[in-house]
């Protein structure tokens, strides 16, 4: 954060509240998925990695049984509640994240205190790039740290998410906790989501850059289909037990099982959702092989692979992330791209030689907005580290 920036939320924050010992600073990435898409809740492995944008909060004891919390960028953010009527909030306002994590600290036993704090972004809002797993992610490190805990970054992922699900009411699987609390620089996060275990991957990609793509295509079907597709999966799921009953996840199938077993799915639509989970957990598990050699360019076609599968199997894309990602494919410098996210709009991610990064941008930016009227925005990030407490000299 630069100093100007820490100076002005300081202000602010002394604005909202007062005078008084200087609240101490956190800050938490967002992510993106870079291959393994809508497999976590299939029991697959995915690769995330942490980004070097994400959500800062200025927070400090107020002596008092309130939590009082605002957001820099939102101006009717103001929320204060007595610790004792967090439950109140549940649901999907702003304020429910953090308010969530809250509560699942205290159901963990942690003694809660009356706390300031002011939230400050460099996420865009429905991109599909985590914000709110961050938000929870860094409430939840923050509230920890100051009431005496040390965190334990695996249990801080699973609070978390605990919180979006029971609290926010938002069914999400432990991807984006995970990935916002455990980020290394430079690297990926290889998952496997049914352990919730993890080993981190260095990504290898000197001389290349990670472009995110922004459709702005407000990601209005996402939440049902993304319902839609899990129990499309659930089905299949019920399916193949008839054939091999001992089956927990459609991803612990290899392909050549899966085709050992199609008689059980009659269904196409079920069939093309099945194949989706099992083929892309096999692309996670072959990415981490060739980022592991350096074979970068492999890599990118993985990704393109992904978003073919997406498309074509699982239906999870769109007009706007099919033409931004299938023209970016084409674009001198890009080794691979492809959505990222729940779809039906968001982003996409992109491997692009640094020296033409601007190139691409530029041209990739013109030939969406030719071919959607929409105008897309871009950043470029490497891979960050994960949650933690931040000085600012």
């Amino acid at each position: 954060m630069e100093h100007t920036t820490y100076q002005r939320l300081l202000e602010k924050f002394e604005s909202l509240y007062g005078a008084g010992e200087t609240p101490r600073l956190f800050f938490a990435p967002g992510r993106v998925n870079l291959i393994g898409e809508h497999i976590d809740y299939n029991g697959g492995f995915v690769f995330p990695a942490a980004l070097t944008i994400g959500n800062y909060v200025l927070i400090r004891e107020n002596g008092t049984d309130l939590v009082r919390m605002a957001a820099d960028d939102l101006p009717d953010t103001f929320v204060s509640i007595a610790i004792a009527d967090m439950e109140k909030m549940r649901g999907k306002e702003w304020g429910a994240y953090q308010l969530g994590v809250l509560f699942e600290l205290a159901q963990k036993g942690i003694t809660l205190k009356g706390f300031d704090m002011l939230f400050y972004s460099t996420l865009p809002f429905g991109a599909g790039l985590s914000s709110s797993a961050s938000i929870e992610v860094v409430t939840g490190f923050a509230v920890e740290t100051l009431c005496g805990g040390t965190p334990d970054l695996r249990e801080l992922s699973l609070l978390t998410q605990r919180a979006e699900n029971r609290f926010v009411g938002v069914n999400c699987g432990i991807m984006d906790q995970y990935a916002c609390a455990n980020g290394k620089p430079d690297c990926g996060i290889m998952l496997d989501c049914a352990k919730v275990e993890s080993e981190i991957v260095p990504l290898n990609m000197d001389g290349y850059a990670i472009v995110i793509g922004n459709t702005n295509k407000k990601r209005s079907l996402a939440d049902s289909k993304y319902n839609e597709r899990r129990s499309e999966c659930d089905a299949g799921l019920a399916a193949l037990q008839t054939l091999k009953p001992e089956l927990t996840a459609l991803c612990e199938l290899t392909e050549d099982e899966l085709n050992s077993l199609s008689a059980a799915i009659t269904d196409e639509t079920v069939w093309k959702r099945v194949r989706h989970a099992v083929t892309e957990n096999d692309r996670v598990k072959r990415s981490a092989e060739l980022l592991a050699k350096g074979d970068i360019v492999a890599f990118g076609k993985m990704l393109n692979a992904s978003h073919a599968s997406l498309k074509d199997d699982y239906e999870v894309t769109g007009k706007e992330l099919d033409a931004m990602s299938e023209y970016a494919q084409t674009v001198d410098g890009c080794i691979g791209s492809r959505m990222t996210g729940a779809g039906f709009g968001g982003c996409t991610v992109s491997i692009v030689e640094k020296d033409k990064v601007d190139a691409f941008i530029a041209d990739v930016s013109a030939a969406y907005e030719k071919a959607t009227g929409l105008k897309p925005e871009f950043y470029v990030s490497e891979a960050g580290d994960g949650v933690r407490e931040l000085t600012i000299g």
